[in-house]
């Protein structure tokens, strides 16, 4: 049998063993019998991001469970070292949250809105199939079409802003059972990090000053999120991503919330 890093970080050679082939192919999959287990698990697909994980919901509720565990401790040891620079009297600028008025607007956009379109927009191509990866091409020439026309033809713009969401759906449907593409899988690893990468990025615009060193690392928790959404994305799908970046984000929230941070 030919080990992968995540096989290996819950013992292949016991799943050898023990199963038969299909049964071992469930097993790699199922939840690991531990949290750490299940922690190695996600420290090893980091090591070796890949595709040949199995899409299955089965253990989904636990294996989530376990991944927003480590999330909530990152995230404290995060604010951790944030409160103690901030002691030292080191100034770190505030994101886009601070002093917002807490609505129930405000709730719905980050808690359903952002985590939708978010992932959407850096994961739900993840598959490597071709159907969300045209789509994803679509509805973008679609929007920046529409964004151009906007000022000199604005029924033109909306009428090619349609014509692009048209065809990402059109995309969807037609390919919706088409596999992984293999030039897609065998750079995944790469695919994987320029998709966690610009995940961070993108969130530099919560803040309205500093420079670019300064701001770099405050994006960390937005990297760290992104490796764990990447990964329930992969052994899951799109919805899994999804519902771990909801909760994420709804703590978050609380935790501004009860800190003061919401006006």
């Amino acid at each position: 049998m030919t080990t992968t890093p995540i096989s290996e970080a819950i013992g292949a050679a016991e799943i050898e063993a023990s199963f038969g082939e299909g049964e071992r192919d469930a097993a790699l999959v199922a939840p690991a019998l531990t949290i750490m287990d299940e922690w190695r698990r996600f420290g090893a697909f980091l090591k070796r991001p890949t595709l040949d994980m199995g899409v299955q919901n089965e253990g989904a509720p636990t294996v989530l469970a376990r991944i927003y565990a480590l999330d909530m401790a990152a995230m404290f040891v995060l604010i951790g070292v944030a409160s103690a620079l901030i002691a030292a009297g080191v100034y770190i600028p505030e994101t886009a949250l601070a002093g917002m008025e807490f609505t129930w607007g405000i709730i719905a956009l980050v808690v359903i809105g952002a985590p939708v379109m978010e992932e959407i927009a850096f994961r739900g191509w993840l598959s490597g199939r071709p159907g969300p990866i045209l789509a994803l091409l679509f509805l973008g020439v679609g929007a920046i079409g529409a964004t151009i026309l906007q000022a000199s033809t604005p029924v033109g713009g909306a009428l090619l802003g349609l014509a692009g969401l048209a065809a990402a759906i059109t995309a969807l449907f037609v390919l919706r059972k088409n596999p992984a593409m293999g030039w897609f899988a065998k750079g995944f690893p790469a695919f994987f990090w320029l998709s966690t990468i610009a995940f961070a990025l993108v969130h530099l615009a919560n803040f309205e000053e500093g420079s670019l060193t300064v701001l770099l690392p405050l994006v960390l928790p937005q990297l760290i999120l992104g490796t764990m959404l990447g990964y329930v994305r992969v052994r899951f799908a799109l919805w899994a991503a999804i519902a771990l970046h909801a909760a994420h984000n709804a703590t978050a929230l609380s935790i501004a919330a009860i800190g003061g941070q919401l006006g």
